[in-house]
């Protein structure tokens, strides 16, 4: 059966990324306008969150959507951007300047959420989205009902956003993670949910009847289709962690070495 390629013009969606671009558009002006200049908005950030909001454009309105009902791969490619690529470029191209007018409100936010804001939550809400959405019960309704897919890209964008402003957020928070504390946020994540990718992969039955029920595209069968979403979902994890890390250590070795000559010029 031929593939059904066409784009979905969701108006939620599109709301959503005009919104976005609109905000951030905005604001860029703004401080471009103000004496901090490109040293506030950097072009190479504003092309960060460019990226991050065709990443939404790929995940919500392109034929990847549509793909995704017909193709068990295809669902997955748009779960891991919605989950790690866009939220990583979005975050990507903020700055503490660009930030500034919601830094304070962001700092209450973060001391009224509680447990919610720690690092331990994002990580447990991280693994929970991939691991509850992918029980084939919930799979399948979110297949078959409108609703509970858009419920479902909520979730995943959420937890995303959640989980990457620990590790990237241009503002210094006091649940910011220190010393070795992002490689075990990374790893303990990213193992977690590698392990279901491998687990799908290697199940030796289809497991979800939304795609056995389907006419096969592209000459995959259910399990075939199967056997290689779980492969993209393995792969994207451990090569986002492989990637991560190293910016992490570079970043780790950048902050030991201000801290060592701001010792040293007080020391003289």
């Amino acid at each position: 059966m031929p593939a059904d390629a066409a784009w979905t013009l969701e108006p939620g969606a599109i709301l959503l990324i005009v919104v976005l671009g609109g905000a951030y558009g905005v604001r860029v002006r703004r401080v471009r306008g103000q004496r901090d200049g490109v040293r506030g908005a950097p072009t190479i950030r504003i092309a960060a969150f460019a990226l991050g909001l065709a990443t939404l454009v790929i995940a919500l309105l392109s034929p990847v959507d549509r793909l995704g009902e017909q193709a068990f791969v295809m669902h997955m490619v748009q779960h891991v951007l919605l989950l790690d690529l866009a939220p990583i470029l979005l975050i990507c191209g903020l700055t503490k300047v660009i930030l500034r007018p919601a830094t304070r409100r962001l700092t209450a936010v973060e001391r009224a959420a509680g447990v919610l804001a720690h690092p331990a939550f994002a990580i447990a809400a991280y693994v929970a989205v991939m691991w509850v959405w992918h029980v084939p019960a919930l799979y399948d309704a979110a297949l078959r009902s409108s609703l509970v897919h858009i419920a479902e890209h909520v979730t995943f964008l959420s937890a995303g956003a959640l989980y990457w402003w620990h590790l990237l957020s241009p503002i210094r928070s006091r649940l910011r993670l220190g010393g070795m504390g992002p490689v075990i946020y990374m790893l303990s994540t990213k193992l977690l949910v590698g392990l279901l990718g491998i687990a799908i992969t290697f199940a030796p039955e289809a497991l979800y009847a939304f795609y056995e029920q389907r006419p096969a595209i592209w000459g995959l069968d259910p399990t075939e289709d199967q056997a290689l979403a779980g492969g993209v979902m393995a792969l994207e994890q451990s090569i986002v962690m492989g990637v991560a890390l190293v910016w992490l250590f570079v970043r780790m070795l950048s902050e030991s070495e201000a801290q060592e000559q701001r010792a040293e010029r007080l020391a003289e």
